[in-house]
């Protein structure tokens, strides 16, 4: 059973009804009194308090909530203002933290975690997919987001087509790009990484071509290309729209052709070679620009995957921050038990933006276990605080969640056919007038949309 002391009426309707959506038995109170005499009637397994409720002597209040809980767990919901104040809050006294604004179905579900166990932090592509066991633990996930892009990950590895991988900086493309070749036939072959970014444009020629000997000054001997030497295997082209324009001409003939030219030699060399591109840009709009060549573009496009940045995956977020976490304490020589990753941290993880990605994850855990008492069982919310930047820090505790979305009022003693129009009205309002958009949100085909656009008000029917 769950008990849930607030003194701000909205917070406790909306989190006590979302838990409960979870089949959780949950009880709720706005006073110290009401959970003492709570707490003496019934056996709960969890407290949330909002620290709302305590007074100036929080410490004593807490240790003598401690005293009728026995055995259940205390955790606070804590405002922007009251940061400073969880830091003098001896050890022991609580078992976790959460930060006001709260998203109420992301609270409910790591609430669920710490209730139910956390058995799906363990499950991986290698898991839902068990042929890819090769891939463990490359890359790890479990989100619905994940599954749809990688599902076709070994068709496409099994066709020699190129391929075109879109995502954000830090989102794993080149992860991916590995992937494909160790589950292709050319597995056995090489994989040649190339960053388009890194490579001045004088030298980008003679790296990616190779040269003659006598090719300009200072070449001494023969060398050969990074194209050349991924003959039988894969050529990795990274932020391959940093190409100069001046060698998308020549890429577009290797692909085409299968031959390429050495700088400063006559003889066409043929080589085997299967290319995958990736790409922070959007190379359509680059192609508009000028800026990369449409032939080169339709050529590379064959196959797409698109890798969504991790905001938009946060179901993989506790798997990777624990396998991020664990790896580090690993490298370091940790010889205490590994901790877990309280539900307060999870949500905590799960509500930043992540501009950085899967690489600004596994920096923050890493200097999350660098500095990691030994002994420490439980990764909590303060662990993770002095780690983030002030941007960061600013952005998670001034954000709204869904406490503060948008919404629509409907007076009381509206009747169901009215609030129906409503909703329809305030969401095509909400859409700037889109349809489309508005029937995906009400969760309605677009058909039965206007056929009830077209009906007179109130007299709208499913």
């Amino acid at each position: 059973m769950i008990l849930f002391a607030s003194n701000d009426p909205i917070l406790s309707e909306t989190l006590t009804r979302t838990l409960q959506r979870f089949e959780n038995e949950v009880f709720s109170t706005s006073s110290l009194q009401g959970i003492t005499g709570l707490l003496k009637e019934n056996t709960f397994g969890i407290l949330i308090l909002d620290m709302g409720l305590l007074r100036d002597d929080g410490p004593a209040t807490l240790e003598e909530i401690r005293g009728h809980l026995r055995d259940g767990e205390i955790y606070l919901i804590a405002g922007t203002s009251e940061i400073q104040d969880i830091y003098s809050i001896p050890a022991g006294l609580v078992d976790d933290f959460f930060f006001k604004p709260l998203n109420p179905d992301l609270f409910a579900l790591n609430i669920e975690s710490s209730c139910c166990g956390t058995a799906s932090e363990s499950r991986s592509l290698t898991v839902v997919e068990p042929y890819i066991e090769k891939l463990k633990p490359y890359i790890l996930f479990q989100s619905r987001e994940m599954k749809r892009v990688l599902m076709n990950l070994p068709r496409i590895a099994g066709s020699n087509q190129t391929v075109l991988i879109s995502g954000e900086t830090g989102t794993g493309k080149e992860l991916v790009a590995r992937a494909l070749h160790i589950l292709s036939p050319r597995a056995e072959g090489t994989f040649v990484a190339v960053n388009c970014g890194a490579i001045p444009d004088s030298l980008f020629e003679g790296e990616l071509f190779g040269h003659e000997r006598g090719a300009f000054t200072g070449a001494l001997k023969t060398h050969r290309g990074k194209i050349e030497v991924a003959d039988g295997g894969t050529l990795f082209l990274d932020e391959i729209g940093d190409m100069p324009v001046s060698l998308q001409v020549k890429l577009l003939r290797v692909l085409e052709e299968g031959v390429i030219y050495r700088l400063g030699g006559e003889r066409p060399i043929r080589v085997d070679v299967r290319v995958i591109a990736a790409t922070r840009k959007d190379l359509s709009k680059s192609v508009e620009e000028g800026l990369f060549r449409d032939d080169l573009y339709y050529r590379l496009n064959v196959l797409r995957i698109h890798l969504p940045p991790l905001r938009e995956r946060i179901d993989d977020i506790p798997l990777l921050a624990r396998f991020f976490l664990h790896r580090a304490l690993r490298e370091i020589g940790y010889n205490g038990p590994l901790p877990v990753i309280s539900p307060g941290t999870r949500d905590l993880l799960q509500r930043l933006r992540w501009r950085g990605n899967v690489r600004e994850l596994r920096n923050l855990m890493t200097r999350i276990a660098t500095f990691l008492q030994e002994g420490q069982r439980r990764i909590l919310p303060l662990d993770v605080l002095p780690h983030l930047d002030e941007v960061t820090l600013r952005d998670i505790l001034t954000r709204p969640e869904s406490l503060d979305a948008k919404g629509v009022f409907i007076p009381i003693g509206t009747t169901l056919r009215e609030a129906e129009d409503i909703l329809i009205e305030e969401t095509l309002r909400h859409t700037g007038g889109n349809r489309t958009k508005a029937a995906k949100i009400l969760g309605i085909g677009i058909r039965t949309l206007r056929r009830r656009l077209n009906q007179p008000r109130g007299q709208i029917d499913l």
